[in-house]
C-alpha cells in the first residue's frame, strides 16, 4: 500500500494558538503536527509537514511532493482564494489531495466563499478545527487504499 503522505500548510498557520482563537482554535502549530503525526502512525502512513507564507515555496514543495508522496492534504489558506499558481501545481499532482480549512469558508466574509482549489483536489473538509486534520488523515489513507485494489 502508498504509505507516503505530506500535510502542506500556507500562510499564517505558523502562527496556530496565537491568532483569531475564535475562528482557528487554540491548538498550536506544533501541537497539530504532534496530533497528526500520532493518527497518521496508528493507521500506518508516514507523513511529513511543510508550512510556508511564500506563495512560490508552496509551489515548489507540491511540485517536488510529485515525486516523493502518495497522497496529500493542504490547507493553502488565504491562498486558497487567490492562487491559480498553486491550484495548477495541485492539479499536476494526480493523487489523491485532500483540501482542509480550519473555519468553515463558507460562514465568513464572502471573498472566502470561492475556492480555485476545490476543482482540482479529491475532497475537503471545512469548518471542524484541527480535528478537521484527523479526518483528512482517515480519508486519505482510505482513498489509498481504495488505489490499491
Amino acid at each position: 500500500m502508498n504509505n507516503k503522505i505530506i500535510i502542506i500548510n500556507g500562510p499564517n498557520l505558523n502562527l496556530l494558538g496565537e491568532r483569531e482563537q475564535s475562528q482557528y482554535g487554540s491548538t498550536t502549530y506544533d501541537q497539530l503536527k504532534e496530533n497528526c503525526s500520532k493518527k497518521a502512525k496508528e493507521i500506518g502512513l508516514d507523513v511529513e509537514f511543510a508550512q510556508s507564507n511564500v506563495e512560490g515555496e508552496l509551489v515548489n514543495i507540491i511540485q517536488d511532493a510529485r515525486k516523493k508522496f502518495d497522497g496529500m492534504i493542504i490547507n493553502a489558506a488565504a491562498f486558497t482564494h487567490t492562487s491559480v499558481a498553486i491550484r495548477d501545481a495541485l492539479d499536476l499532482f494526480k493523487k489523491p489531495i485532500i483540501e482542509i480549512h480550519l473555519s468553515n469558508i463558507y460562514k465568513r466574509e464572502e471573498f472566502r466563499h470561492k475556492s480555485l482549489i476545490s476543482g482540482v483536489v479529491t475532497g475537503g473538509i471545512f469548518g471542524l478545527g484541527a480535528e478537521g486534520y484527523i479526518l483528512a488523515i482517515i480519508s486519505l489513507q482510505k482513498a489509498l487504499h481504495n488505489e490499491n485494489r
